[in-house]
């Protein structure tokens, strides 16, 4: 039987950092607040553990996406498919990262280019494969590395 996933991802600031990404993705941003709102009523979530991001609630120093056509539970806003989990860390990004994400043109390499560079994302270095083709290795707006094939 398969396993069911989700990639979590070290973040500075994970309700800026979700955007960037289900922008990038074309996903759709998790939006807990109705799970938040029942947790506060039945005094089991103090008000420090909660931030306000974009009119949703979201519990401070987390924040995630989703596929948009991946089912997701109604009630918790939470993915049941393919999902990212942005946590706040209190340490800085410092080296490469071992596991990256690869976003795949549709429209062309140029255009997926130019729009993550809209969305805030720089070009960190083109490589090269020859007749096998180039992408382009680019960072997040914190810095975490991806490649845009």
């Amino acid at each position: 039987m398969a396993l069911n996933w989700k990639l979590v991802i070290d973040t500075e600031n994970a309700p800026v950092l979700a955007d960037f990404w289900a922008a990038a993705l074309e996903y759709e941003v998790e939006d807990p607040t109705a799970l938040i709102d029942q947790l506060l009523a039945a005094g089991h979530l103090p008000e420090a553990a909660v931030v306000e991001h974009n009119g949703r609630k979201n519990f401070r120093g987390l924040a995630a996406v989703r596929h948009p056509g991946d089912p997701f539970d109604p009630v918790s806003g939470i993915g049941q498919g393919r999902r990212l989990l942005f946590q706040d860390v209190p340490e800085k990004k410092s080296v490469k990262n071992r596991l990256h994400i690869d976003v795949h043109a549709e429209d062309g390499l140029d255009a997926l280019v130019a729009r993550l560079e809209g969305l805030g994302a720089t070009r960190v270095g083109e490589v090269d494969q020859g007749p096998a083709g180039h992408w382009w290795v680019m960072s997040d707006p914190e810095g975490n590395e991806f490649c845009a094939a």
